[in-house]
């Protein structure tokens, strides 16, 4: 019986590979075959972060087909290390899925973020062009608020310095602690973020993406750590899926995901190229 659902279930599952599929389990040996495999590990500084913090490839590591992005602080910019991984800059339309481990520490108030994201450049301040949708997970608070919370965000446009930001969030208090699967579809005229299966907002207007994005994961920190001893924070990535021009269920999402690992796949990439840099550096 069990054998005779996860045939149906299989049936079921779109035609991925008819509008493209970008897949990565993470299983490379090194950070060069990451590297060979299209992805850019940031280095420098810029936005988002302490001004002064540092991105460093050395804080992305993997080990048992996860991504480990580490961050490090002693609450000062200049002792602050953060992490960031972006893939090539050619997804919009679509659905796009990843399965993560977002990590509390107890007793911890350093204001830390943990993100999944798709964005591309932002070419001048309120740039109309500009295009986000992520889901950034607060552990221990930030941005002006003590609470434990997990946003899925579709933006419009930002100027960073001074900030003031146009975007439709949606909010989910409480830990998120341990593994999540979050999904985020986009379509001509909407946005939908998911969290483990359950849809937690669709947003619309100008907040919908419109021009290509790079897939990306990042961990760092904004304003408010107490200076002191250095420590460290991580949280992983299993797998990301992208299904190019397709609105799929975060179900299907995962049960391909699961279908690729059963068949020894661990990168696939059928999604067209548009002959743009991938940026890195939101």
């Amino acid at each position: 019986m069990k054998f005779v659902g996860l045939i149906a279930a299989l049936m079921a599952l779109p035609a991925f590979a008819a509008g493209g599929e970008f897949f990565d389990d993470f299983s490379q040996p090194s950070l060069d075959a990451l590297r060979a495999h299209g992805w850019v590990l940031r280095e420098g500084t810029g936005h988002p972060g302490l001004p002064g913090a540092s991105f460093k490839a050395s804080q992305l590591s993997l080990s048992g087909g996860l991504l480990k992005l580490t961050m490090r602080t002693d609450g000062t910019p200049a002792h602050t290390t953060l992490a960031q991984l972006c893939g090539p800059r050619k997804f919009l339309v679509g659905t796009t899925t990843a399965r993560v481990r977002f990590r509390d520490t107890p007793g911890s108030r350093d204001p830390i973020i943990q993100s999944f994201f798709l964005a591309g450049p932002l070419k001048h301040d309120y740039d109309p062009n500009f295009s986000e949708v992520d889901f950034e997970y607060l552990p221990h608070g930030g941005w002006g608020e003590p609470e434990t919370r997990l946003y899925g965000v579709s933006w419009h446009t930002v100027r960073i310095d001074p900030w003031e930001s146009f975007n439709q969030a949606s909010i989910l208090p409480g830990s998120f602690d341990g593994w999540q699967l979050l999904t985020v579809q986009v379509e001509p005229t909407r946005t939908r973020h998911y969290v483990n299966g359950r849809l937690i907002g669709e947003h619309t207007g100008r907040n919908v993406p419109s021009q290509p994005m790079a897939i990306s994961f990042n961990h760092w920190i904004s304003a408010g750590a107490v200076e002191g001893a250095p420590r460290d924070y991580a949280f992983e990535v299993d797998w990301v899926l992208h299904a190019a021009g397709k609105t799929v269920s975060p179900h299907a999402m995962q049960a391909r995901a699961a279908q690729l690992q059963r068949q020894g796949v661990a990168q696939r990439d059928t999604v067209p190229d548009r002959g743009l840099t991938s940026e890195c550096n939101l």
